[in-house]
């Protein structure tokens, strides 16, 4: 029997595309709902840039360890809460403080976990901005109890915005007055020092890969309060485990994970999506399909990858105007390092920040974020040693071309440069490195099926807040997306809010969503 015989009398309701941390959100949350699910996975271990792989007794976060979403309390906790509701849990270590910055001039601010001693140390850098600060990161503080007052679920379903109008009408008002609004307007109203305003700069950049003026005011309110609500959580065993553990609810709720799976095309019969196909022929139904590959990935044309799961001719012109408001992110070089534990002072924070020249922010390989989780979790790294994973934003234009040999070089020149540079935050890391992984713009392109590495959208002009940003239905029936190129951006947080509203708004066409709101 051929591949493609093989697979047509299998159907399901929803098949995802990718088991990304927004894929597996929507894939778990309507198994849970009792839909037939099937998640298409090319690798061998989900969660994507949310992932983890293990190395010479070492267990490195393929991407970020600084981890929003594992509060207690409220609706912003998205991970904590996308895992009870397929019965799992993540055992988490707090981190006492989310980030130290080493920025120019001799700028040095550490960002506690406790609210009021951030504001108390940043007063005294900028004693007479002091009004200010507490102006412009209380009114973050607004921003964030709006959207932790009501169940963040999607906002393409209208019953659902009547319902959580009626239970929380002010919260409602006062996020749809931040929704066109950008950070660098904000801060200005309230902040006039320049370097402060750079630090705000390096505050959104941090996590959006965006000076303040191109980052959306919603999402800098969640994160700069959930920090201090929710904090900073890393999950006990490494990022991985999230991922891990959002399969082990799928499964137990009756969904299908295959792995070494790669879908080549969307499959469309009378412009709608009905199904797909993969990379060995076998062609698979399904009521629904959700792309959780990037819209480049997913769309054809100009700009797009060359082998989209839609091809030009069929992509929805709502896709064109779209990729004319944003851009993608630039991928990184990433160094992951095992290091002796000698090397790392007493005390030192978890995660950081290190710029030497506030003209490099955004260049090429400019700033450099640095995460040490084994700090907090010593199982990740053999005894005596410690894991420093530091990444440099990098785009695939200066890795093309190249010939193996110089590909090579590259790799090892720009790594030493890279680690030379951590001697300001490590002094002797040089001499005390184990174990040695790089990673380029074309590693993530080949292991993460990303368009040129990018992880992520960001604006390619100014635009007006999030309201731009894309939610998860597209031009094409029955196909839908989720993920960071949808509403709302880039972050494990965020794209489990866009998992929630993927699966939300396809419960609600598949007629499974309960009446009633969540608590």
């Amino acid at each position: 029997m051929s591949p493609v015989e093989a697979g047509d009398h299998e159907s399901w309701d929803v098949i995802v595309i990718g088991s990304g941390l927004g894929g597996l959100v929507t894939a778990s949350q309507l198994a849970a709902k009792g839909a037939r699910v099937l998640v298409l996975e090319r690798y061998l271990i989900p969660g994507g840039s949310g992932g983890s792989f293990r190395r010479q007794g070492y267990t490195f976060d393929v991407g970020a360890s600084m981890i929003f979403g594992f509060g207690s309390q409220g609706h912003t906790n998205l991970l904590t809460r996308a895992l009870a509701d397929v019965g799992e849990h993540c055992v988490t270590i707090a981190d006492p403080t989310q980030l130290e910055y080493h920025l120019p001039d001799g700028l040095n601010v550490a960002v506690d976990r406790d609210y009021q001693s951030f504001i108390a140390r940043l007063i005294a850098l900028f004693p007479h901005e002091a009004q200010g600060i507490r102006a412009f990161y209380d009114t973050c503080w607004q921003v964030f109890r709006c959207l932790d007052a009501m169940p963040l679920l999607s906002l393409e379903d209208p019953s659902y915005l009547a319902k959580v109008f009626f239970r929380a009408p002010l919260a409602c008002l006062g996020l749809a007055r931040w929704l066109p609004v950008n950070v660098g307007d904000v801060a200005r109203r309230h902040i006039k020092d320049p370097a402060l305003l750079k630090f705000i700069d390096m505050e959104c950049f941090c996590w959006s890969v965006m000076p303040a003026d191109l980052t959306p005011m919603i999402n800098a309110g969640m994160v700069f309060s959930d920090r201090h609500a929710g904090g900073i959580n890393y999950p006990k065993g490494g990022v991985g485990v999230i991922a891990e553990k959002l399969v082990a609810g799928l499964q137990r709720h009756g969904g299908v994970i295959r792995y070494r799976s790669r879908v080549t095309k969307v499959l469309l019969e009378r412009d709608r999506a009905v199904g797909v196909r993969l990379a060995n022929g076998q062609e698979l139904r399904a009521q629904k399909v959700v792309s959780n590959a990037t819209r480049w990935d997913t769309f054809g044309g100009e700009g797009c990858s060359p082998t989209p799961l839609v091809a030009a001719e069929d992509t929805p012109a709502a896709e064109r105007t779209w990729r004319r408001r944003y851009k993608p992110s630039p991928s990184f070089l990433s160094l992951h390092l095992g290091v002796r534990a000698d090397v790392v002072p007493a005390g030192s924070h978890v995660h950081h920040l290190l710029l030497e020249d506030w003209a490099s922010m955004e260049a090429e390989q400019g700033t450099v974020f640095v995460s040490m989780p084994s700090l907090l979790d010593p199982s990740l790294a053999p005894e005596g040693h410690h894991i420093v994973h530091s990444f440099t934003p990098s785009t695939m234009a200066t890795w093309q071309g190249l010939s193996p040999q110089a590909y090579r070089s590259k790799k090892q020149a720009d790594a030493n440069r890279l680690i030379a540079r951590l001697e300001s935050i490590l002094p002797g890391i040089g001499a005390a490195i184990t174990h040695q992984e790089v990673g380029t713009p074309r590693s993530h392109r080949r292991f993460l099926g990303r368009l040129a590495g990018s992880y992520g959208p960001i604006p390619a002009l100014r635009l007006p807040g999030l309201l731009p940003m894309p939610f998860n239905r597209t031009g094409i029936a029955g196909l839908y997306c989720v993920g960071d190129s949808c509403f709302p951006g880039q972050g494990l947080n965020a794209v489990a809010f866009s998992g929630y509203a993927c699966a939300h708004r396809l419960g609600a066409d598949l007629g499974l969503n309960p009446w009633a709101l969540p608590d």
